[in-house]
């Protein structure tokens, strides 16, 4: 990737259509034909005060406060476990794919809302733009190969005496095999929700982003449950205390990925066909925006409900897990744009490559550690705690990109 490369960018991006598109989180709309970069490049010529404007007022109230409504919810469902004994008997009652059905609703909820909004007819732009397929393998080489070894451990401990551990789930975990496992999926799981929003609040190039997670949509089918395979049960050694088995992470993958994914796209052919664009962009999405949340809130009180008791003896457990995610998601964002900075991408291009390798699909991880080990494993717990963290992790890191970019003048 060389200068050449940065210089093609800038004639060669994908153009997006003229149609507006509603923001996901306040209903706002924007014309999607406004280059990003054009946003970026004018922040040191704006007011002082338009630069000091708070990244969270691009925010709706779910999105904005959503650490919040987790740790509620979390509650919620911890007093329910514990003070109504029926209720986990009950949620586990009906079973999809090997999952309760009420958890099964929740995911399928969240996952189909913010697939919707993923410009499906933007992909030919892959095809067509040698630079862009340069942009394209740096991304996946950051998602799929980095981020994933960052997380696990290449080389993990033999029996003891261990040599020090040589990534994060092994460094912060050496004891909790369980826990490890669930924070491996959490790596594992690329971004294609969470990340839109991040990626628009710091500055990033909205169309190239879509195509990302477009793109890890379907990489994900494919990889994940390999890659799930590969790490925990080959590279990890843990095939002695857990059962995992292609192909139930397969068919976890493929339904809970694979069936939002396929009505997203149905979705969006059909509508933007039969009501127009526009529609589509400004009722349609502005209608499905909350739902994601909202489906991954039901989702963790179904969770930590079906968990009660356990959850409330696990808390050390929880501060455990938390503790390497914090790690991993600053880490992981700062070497990526250092080295995307280096590499001469310019910021729009920089912010949407950094927010891309730390976001990661919580929801998916949550699906196959579910479907795989069950509600009430510590490995469902170990992922649910990821939202908690990359929520707040990731609205600091937006702040920080946006900071960085006044003081440097980055364009």
């Amino acid at each position: 990737m060389t200068q050449e490369m940065n210089n093609g960018l800038s004639s060669h991006e994908p153009k997006p259509s003229n149609t507006p598109r509603a923001d996901s989180s306040n209903g706002s709309t924007r014309q999607a034909g406004q280059e990003p970069e054009a946003t970026a490049a004018s922040v040191s010529h704006e007011p002082q005060e338009k630069q000091q404007l708070s990244a969270l007022k691009g925010l709706g109230i779910l999105d904005r406060y959503l650490a919040i409504w987790i740790f509620l919810a979390m509650a919620i469902g911890i007093v329910l476990g514990n003070f109504v004994p029926e209720t986990g008997p009950a949620l586990q009652k009906g079973k999809f794919v090997g999952v309760s059905l009420p958890i099964a609703v929740g995911l399928l909820v969240m996952m189909y809302p913010i697939l919707c909004k993923v410009r499906y007819e933007s992909l030919h732009e892959l095809f067509s733009h040698r630079d862009m397929w340069k942009q394209i393998c740096f991304s996946i080489f950051i998602n799929w190969i980095i981020a994933p070894f960052l997380m696990v451990n290449s080389f993990p401990p033999p029996p003891p005496p261990p040599p020090p551990p040589l990534a994060l789930a092994w460094a912060f975990l050496p004891d909790k095999s369980d826990l490890r496992t669930g924070l491996i999926l959490v790596g594992l799981g690329r971004c294609i929700a969470m990340v839109l929003i991040w990626n628009g609040l710091a500055g990033g190039n909205d169309e190239y982003c879509a195509i990302l997670v477009a793109v890890n949509s379907i990489l994900q089918i494919v990889l994940f449950a390999p890659m799930a395979v590969f790490f925990i049960r080959i590279i990890s050694h843990e095939s002695g205390t857990i059962d995992i088995s292609y192909n139930v992470v397969a068919i976890s993958v493929a339904v809970f990925l694979g069936i939002p994914l396929g009505a997203a796209v149905i979705t969006r052919i059909i509508l933007r066909k039969v009501a127009g664009p526009d529609w589509y962009e400004r009722t349609f999405l502005r209608f499905l925006a909350p739902w994601s949340l909202l489906g991954l809130l039901y989702t963790i009180l179904v969770l930590f409900a079906s968990q009660g008791r356990q959850v409330v003896h696990q808390i050390v457990s929880v501060v455990r897990v938390a503790v390497p995610l914090v790690v991993y998601f600053v880490l992981i964002f700062f070497v990526t744009l250092w080295v995307s900075r280096l590499l001469g991408f310019r910021f729009s291009m920089v912010v949407t490559q950094s927010f891309t390798a730390a976001s990661n699909n919580f929801e998916l991880a949550i699906a196959v550690a579910v479907a795989t080990f069950g509600p009430n494993s510590d490995q469902a717990l170990a992922s649910t705690v990821g939202p908690l963290i990359e929520v707040p992790v990731l609205v600091g890191l937006v702040y920080a990109v946006r900071w960085m970019a006044n003081r440097w003048d980055w364009k």
